[in-house]
């Protein structure tokens, strides 16, 4: 799919199964943590929305302010973490890598690298957003 170019209606039809929207404060601050840390891909970013891509995995940003009609903007806390409770798993990221790059931009390592009994090396990454972003792969 050309998500260069492809209309919001266009887009907005295309979509099917489960999607990921993410409110953030910064959607420009967002798409260079999520290239930079994780390799992701975005298309058409702006101040307001970018579509972004993590191998065939797409999902959204929004900025807060495209949420201004919308009453899930009321429930968003004021300070992170917004999305406490919520795991972003990555499951084709290295967490050590992961875990460096995310320090060189000043993201907070929750949780170093770790073999997990479920059989995942896994580490848990805070975005500026309150985010926990969770890169794994198998032991």
């Amino acid at each position: 799919m050309g998500y260069d170019t492809i209309s919001a209606e266009d887009f907005g039809a295309s979509l099917r199964g489960m999607g990921l929207n993410l409110l953030v404060r910064d959607v420009k601050g967002e798409v260079a943590f999520l290239e930079t840390v994780f390799g992701m891909k975005a298309y058409q970013p702006t101040a307001d929305f970018a579509i972004m891509t993590y191998g065939d995995q797409v999902f959204q940003l929004h900025s807060d302010g495209t949420y201004h009609a919308n009453p899930l903007l009321a429930l968003l806390p004021e300070n992170p973490p917004r999305g406490a409770g919520i795991e972003i798993r990555l499951y084709d990221s290295d967490p050590e890598q992961a875990c460096v790059k995310a320090e060189a931009v000043g993201a907070t390592i929750l949780q170093a690298p770790k073999d997990k009994p479920h059989g995942l090396r896994e580490a848990y990454i805070l975005c500026d957003n309150g985010y926990a972003w969770v890169p794994s792969r198998p032991i």
